[in-house]
Parts: C-alpha cells; structure tokens; sequence
C-alpha cells in the first residue's frame, strides 16, 4: 500500500513558491516550522482545555501523529495534525464533564477516541482500495468549501467571547491583527513569511510596553517561566471502552473525514498539485494519529485548517517545515517551561492571531469554490452553501437523546444530507 523508499523532500528551493517536495534553506525551514507551532498551538491547547484533557500531551501528540501522516503519505500532503474540535460536544456528552479542571472520566472519552479513529482507518482503506468517487459524489466542492469556511466560522467566537475581558483587551486584538496585517502588506522575504510569528512578538511588545510600563492593563507575568522545568514527563492516560461513549463519539469520523477532504483540496488548489492519490493515505495516517492519540489519553487528531490557512498567506507548501514543527511538538510536548511561555503570552495577542487565522481559514473554503468554478445560480449549491453557513457559524445544536451534535457536526451532515436531497431535482 505504502512506498516507503519516496523521496518526500528532495529539492532545495527559494522561490516566491515553495512545493510540497521542495524545502527552504534549514534554518528558515527551522523558522517556518516555529511558526507553524505557533499557528496551531492556541487551538490544539484550547481544544483538550475545553474538555478536560491534558494540554501538554494534546502537543505531544500532535508532534507524533504529524510525524505518522508525513510518514503513511509518503511526505506528499503537506498537513499539521492537531486537537480536533469536532469531539468537544461528544466528548462532554460522554463524560459528563463540568467544564473545569481534568476531566475525570477522561478514560471513557479515550475509548471512543480510539474506536473513532479504527473506523476513520477503516474509512481510508476502502478509498485506498476503490477510490474517492463515492466520496466526492456525497461531498463535491460546493460541500467541503462550505464545511472548511465553517470550520473558521465556527471557530471565530471564541477569541471575540473569550479572549478580551475588557475595552483594553480588545483594542489590543485590533492592534494585534493590525501588526500582522502590517508584517503581511508591507514587508518581504523571510518576514514576509513569517508574518504570524513576526505579528505576535510585535504585538506582545506593544502590549508590554502600555501593561508593564504604562500600567493600562494586565501586565505581563514570567514569574511561571522561570519558575517552571526545563523537562518534565506528562501523564499518560489509558482508555476505557464503554458501548455509550464509543456510539456517541465514533460517528465524529464522517465529520473528519469531510474536514480532512475539505482541506486536501485547498491544499490542492493553493499548491497546483493533485493530491488525490494520497487522499485514502491522508485518512489512514489521520485515523491512526488518532488511535494513537487516544491510547494515550490525547484528544483526536485532524489535518489543522490554521496551518493551511498559514501555507495560504506564505505559498511555503514543504512537507518539510511539518516535519520540524512536528519534532518542535514533540520536544515541547516534555517541557512545563514551554508551556509556561505561551501561557505567557497575552491572551489578547494570542486572540488577535486567532481572528487572522481563523480568518485564513473560512477564506480558504471560499477559495475552494472559486477554484472549482462552482455554480451558484445553481439552487442546489445556493441553498447547500448557505444553510451550511449559517448553521455552523451559530453553532445550531441538534440533540438526540444523551448525544449532541454541536455546529461543526451539524453543518457537515447538513451540508451532505442537503445536497444528497436537493441533487435529485432536475432543475436544481
């Protein structure tokens, strides 16, 4: 199935774009890949916190299950696998959980982590075997454009709600999102490139200048930086298997089977290259990452929409820089110190950020349709396209019995159910 002797990264390249089998020099692979940590790590840390589960094994694994992907795809699909939002609802629902502090039937939750992910396998084998044809028939581009927007959609309350508590913390959102969109317009090469990582420690900077100095907010605290470990093992967790938890969580494989199509073909559109061959890999190598994953009491994993909403700003597309990022992870994963660092970091900046991202990502599921040249005077995709939307911005809820389906959830099934019915009309 797999050919393991593939060259993934063969070529050494310093165009205005960089292909998935080409890399920069080392040391701006290096700082590429530090940026793709940043990009994913607010969401990939919030995302278990919302749950109960544990930040620093959630990075941990993020590090080993980007490292199984690049491996099952052979290094062809530049992704970074992340904390997947899409099991915040089910996992609450299985577990009971209070919403703060560890969660303490976090093992139940594992269990259906884990089945979730035999069946996400088990998923890619079957395209492995017979194609995608039957896939892209349920999800043509007009679904997986509007189910990656919403994903972004979805997404963009949270740094709006819950990262500024006051009038201060917002203004330093917009100067946040103002400082990358600075470093993105106005500055070229490497910082260029670096537009997210160069925005942040800009607008960190301006904050502590008008916190620390100025005495207008939250100063900035490193007392926990310093009074953390360099090194320090995490706390694995194993899983239980209950017949509940797992028929309330296993279902969330549809909805990462759509995210990860969802961003294969923005993938394939921003790079030029076609990446459907490697698509029953990329659900294999995520399946496994998530078995993985909830083996060892991580959350469960999915290709991360932030880190193609960064590839989409930089056209750095190189299997190459997940590879340091993933290592990063991983080395990050044993260190209190670091998370003590972005602990660190203001969580207005870190929300100014998010919105830019976030941003990246809705636009990308736009871009999708643009690049499939999809119809809307066209009902069909007028209606599927704007319901989805909707729904899955405003997070509509649908609950059966003890199982929950939150936005993302429902505007997946939506968006494939929708268009299964209304394709049926002649005139659609």
């Amino acid at each position: 199935m797999f050919n393991w002797t593939e060259k993934p990264v063969s070529t050494l390249a310093g165009g205005a774009v960089i292909a998935p089998d080409e890399r920069l020099p080392w040391l701006q692979t290096g700082a590429m890949g530090i940026q793709h940590v940043i990009a994913m790590f607010g969401a990939t840390v919030l995302a278990p916190i919302l749950m109960g589960f544990n930040p620093n094994i959630a990075i941990l694994m993020s590090g080993i299950g980007t490292l199984i992907f690049f491996l099952v795809t052979g290094g062809k699909v530049p992704s970074y696998l992340g904390s997947s939002f899409a099991f915040i609802g089910v996992v609450i629902a299985a577990t009971g959980y209070a919403g703060k502090g560890p969660n303490p039937n976090i093992a139940v939750a594992l269990g259906g982590i884990v089945a979730c992910g035999v069946i996400y396998i088990l998923i890619g084998a079957i395209v492995q075997a017979v194609g995608t044809g039957w896939i892209e028939r349920f999800m043509p581009p007009v679904v997986t454009g509007a189910v990656v927007a919403v994903i972004g959609l979805n997404l963009a309350s949270v740094p709006v709600k819950n990262m500024a508590a006051s009038n201060f913390d917002s203004w330093m959102q917009a100067v946040t999102f103002l400082c990358v969109g600075l470093v993105a317009v106005f500055t070229r090469g490497m910082l260029q490139r670096l537009l997210i990582l160069v925005g942040l420690i800009l607008a960190t900077v301006v904050y502590a200048v008008l916190t620390n100095i100025l005495g207008m907010g939250k100063p900035v605290d490193l007392s926990g930086i310093a009074n953390a470990a360099w090194f320090g093992m995490p706390t694995f967790t194993a899983p239980v298997f209950t017949t509940n938890a797992m028929l309330l969580i296993a279902p969330v494989a549809i909805i990462l089977v759509a995210e990860n199509l969802g961003h294969l073909k923005a993938v394939t559109a921003m790079t030029g290259r076609n990446l459907d061959p490697y698509i029953g890999r990329a659900f294999i190598g995520d399946g496994i990452a998530t078995v993985v994953s909830g083996a060892a009491g991580g959350t469960g994993v999915t290709t991360y929409a932030e880190n193609i909403g960064v590839m989409a700003a930089t056209r750095i597309y190189s299997t190459a820089v997940f590879v340091v990022a993933a290592v990063i992870a991983l080395v990050l994963g044993f260190s209190p110190k670091f998370g003590a660092l972005i602990q660190a970091i203001p969580l207005p900046v870190m929300g100014g950020v998010s919105i830019v991202v976030f941003g990246l990502i809705a636009i990308a599921g736009a871009k999708i349709w643009v690049d499939n040249r999809v119809d809307f005077s066209q009902n069909k995709n007028l209606i599927v396209a704007a319901i989805t939307l909707i729904i899955g911005t405003a997070d509509f809820t649908l609950k059966f019995g003890d199982f929950a389906l939150g936005g993302i959830g429902t505007a997946t099934f939506g968006a494939i159910i929708l268009y299964a019915l209304l394709g049926r009309a002649r005139n659609a």
